[in-house]
C-alpha cells in the first residue's frame, strides 16, 4: 500500500484532467469522483450538449480503466447488455461472449430510452456486482463504475426508470448550461483540437481499487451517523412525501460522505460533509404527494427544507 499522500496527487490529476474537458464544472466532477471511490453509480440528467458524455469520456481515460459505452435504444435486448452463450461447432460446447457490461467504466447512454426488461438487466450488475447468464453468475471486473444519462425534456418514446433502479444510484447530478465566460473558453479549447485527445491516464486500476479500500476505513463518528438517520427519517416522516428514503439512501449517504472527506485528505467525516451531500443523495430517492406537486414544491425543496430544519452535531459528546 502506497503512502495516502500520493494517492491524494493522484486524486488531483483525476480532476485536473477532467477540468481540462468540462469549463466550470469543477462540482460536477469532485461528485463523479466521489461516486467512484465511494463505489456508487451516477446519473447524469441533463439536456442534449452539456457535456454528460464527454464526463464520463475524460473520467474514463484518466483512469487507464477499460471504458464501455452502451447507447440504450428501443431495440435493446437484455442480452446485449450482459452478453450471450454461442454455440461453437469445432469444440462442441457453447462460448460466453461478454457484453458491455463486464467492462471498469461504464457509460449507459440515454438509458430511459430502452425497455423496461433491457434496463433491469443492469440492476443485478449495479447491486451486485456480478452478472447472471444461462444461470451462470459471471463476477464483474474491478472497480465497477456505471454513469447513466438521460434527457428530462424528452418523453415520448421514453420509460422512466422506476424506483428500485432509482434507487441503485448513488448520487444524482445535473450539469446546467455554462456561463458566457465559460462558454468562450470551451469555444477557444476546442477551436483547433479537443482537450479530450491530449489527457493521458494518471492513476491504474489497481490504484483505484486501493483507493476505494481506504475510503471504506475512514471514520465516522456515530453522532454524524445519527445525524444521517435524523435526515432520511425526516423524509419519511414529511407531509409533502409519498415515499422516504430507504435505508439503502442511508448508507449510500455515508459512503459518500466518506469519499468526499477522503478527497479532501482527511480521514474523519464532518457534518458539513452530510449536508453537502444530502441534496445529490436524496433528492432523486423520494416521492412527493399530488399536493405537494400542485402546490408546485420539488424534491430539492423538501430536502432543502429538512436539511435546514434537522440539528446538526457540532461537538462530540464525551
Amino acid at each position: 500500500m502506497q503512502d495516502t499522500t500520493v494517492y491524494n496527487e493522484k486524486i488531483e490529476k483525476v480532476l485536473a484532467n477532467i477540468n481540462k474537458v468540462m469549463i466550470g464544472k469543477e462540482d460536477v466532477a469532485t461528485l463523479s469522483l466521489v461516486a467512484l471511490l465511494a463505489e456508487g453509480h451516477v446519473l447524469l440528467e441533463d439536456v442534449p450538449g452539456v457535456g454528460k458524455t464527454m464526463l464520463v469520456r475524460a473520467l474514463a481515460k484518466s483512469l487507464d480503466c477499460d471504458f464501455r459505452r452502451i447507447q440504450f435504444t428501443p431495440d435493446l435486448l437484455p442480452s446485449d447488455v450482459t452478453g450471450i452463450s454461442i454455440y461453437n461447432p469445432k469444440e462442441l460446447e457453447f462460448e460466453f461472449r461478454a457484453g458491455p457490461i463486464l467492462g471498469n467504466i461504464i457509460l449507459a447512454d440515454e438509458i430511459n430510452r430502452t425497455s423496461p426488461k433491457t434496463q433491469s438487466s443492469l440492476l443485478e450488475a449495479m447491486e451486485e456486482k456480478n452478472v447472471t447468464v444461462d444461470g451462470q453468475s459471471i463476477p464483474l471486473k474491478k472497480p465497477f463504475f456505471v454513469m447513466a444519462t438521460q434527457n428530462p425534456i424528452e418523453y415520448e418514446g421514453t420509460y422512466p426508470l422506476p424506483e428500485a433502479q432509482l434507487d441503485r444510484f448513488i448520487l444524482k447530478l445535473k450539469m446546467g448550461y455554462p456561463t458566457f465566460m465559460e462558454e468562450l473558453e470551451i469555444l477557444e479549447r476546442t477551436s483547433t483540437n479537443h482537450p479530450i485527445e491530449e489527457i493521458e491516464a494518471v492513476m491504474t486500476r489497481d490504484e483505484l481499487v486501493a483507493i476505494q479500500q481506504e475510503v471504506r476505513e475512514v471514520y465516522i463518528d456515530r453522532n454524524i451517523q445519527q445525524y444521517i438517520i435524523n435526515l432520511v427519517t425526516k423524509t419519511r416522516e414529511d407531509f409533502a412525501t409519498y415515499l422516504g428514503v430507504s435505508p439503502r439512501g442511508a448508507i449510500a449517504l455515508m459512503k459518500a460522505a466518506k469519499a468526499y472527506a477522503y478527497i479532501y485528505e482527511r480521514d474523519y467525516v464532518l457534518p458539513d460533509d452530510v449536508k453537502l451531500l444530502a441534496p445529490y443523495v436524496m433528492g432523486h430517492r423520494i416521492i412527493l404527494t399530488s399536493e405537494a406537486k400542485y402546490e408546485g414544491m420539488t424534491s430539492e425543496d423538501v430536502i432543502a427544507n429538512i436539511v435546514k430544519t434537522t440539528h446538526i452535531p457540532i461537538r462530540k459528546d464525551f
